[in-house]
């Protein structure tokens, strides 16, 4: 990756889901403009706060998607993430909004 790009895996959604109370969401249901959540594959140089592994908050429908050897990834710049979680513990909790 080049200056402050981030190259994030999307996870593959199941289809159905359910609700915390456990109403059951088809997958063809349609959801407001929703965030999700990948994981950090690859940063460029000039990226700062994000690192190979981490879990990162975005909105995919800004993002270019590519495809490498058959599998789908998101391309998106580091200001472009609202969140992230993260194993490091040495700033505090592990999730920064």
């Amino acid at each position: 990756m080049l200056h402050d790009r981030v190259l994030v895996r999307v996870p593959v959604d199941e289809g159905e889901r359910r609700s915390s109370s456990g109403i059951v969401i088809p997958a063809t249901a349609q959801v407001a403009r929703r965030l999700s959540w990948g994981n950090v594959l690859g940063v460029g140089n000039n990226v700062r706060n994000v690192k190979v592994g981490d879990r990162v908050l975005f909105n995919p429908e800004d993002q270019l998607e590519v495809e490498i050897q058959g599998d789908g990834y998101l391309v998106m710049r580091e200001r472009d993430i609202h969140a992230m979680a993260t194993e490091r513990t040495e700033h505090g909790t592990g999730l920064y909004l």
